[in-house]
């Protein structure tokens, strides 16, 4: 059964897009814990991160950092935080997340609420940043 991620990957579900190649996709978090929380995937499939070879994972965090520049041009904010949990979907995932306090990457703050509106132009304003 195909994750939400390889849905969106596949264009089945809609998200507000920042970035994509030939092998990755990144997108804004649709729960974000701030501003311009992306998500950053391999379209291939694979569940726990350390299951990707080891090129496909250096391309990852090489596509990952790309973003993470992109982001901090346009997102108000002290660092972009990587953070890999990997247990809320069955699919190898690196959050992106501005920050500017080590307490603001908790999960179980509440989430942020953007309109559609709002996630087009901060999708916008990063995709084109890069």
């Amino acid at each position: 059964m195909s994750s939400i991620f390889t849905k969106i990957v596949n264009d089945e579900i809609p998200s507000f897009k920042v970035h994509e190649d030939k092998y990755h996709l990144a997108f804004l978090d649709i729960n974000p814990l701030k501003k311009g929380h992306t998500l950053v995937v391999p379209k291939k499939e694979t569940d726990y991160i350390f299951d990707i070879n080891s090129k496909e994972y250096k391309e990852l965090w090489i596509f990952a950092q790309l973003v993470a520049k992109a982001m901090k041009k346009v997102i108000k904010c002290e660092r972009i935080s990587i953070v890999v949990v990997g247990l809320e979907v069955p699919h190898a995932h690196i959050h992106l997340i501005p920050i500017d306090y080590v307490h603001e990457i908790n999960f179980a703050l509440p989430k942020k609420v953007f309109s559609n509106l709002e996630m087009t132009e901060i999708a916008e304003e990063i995709r084109t940043s890069i």
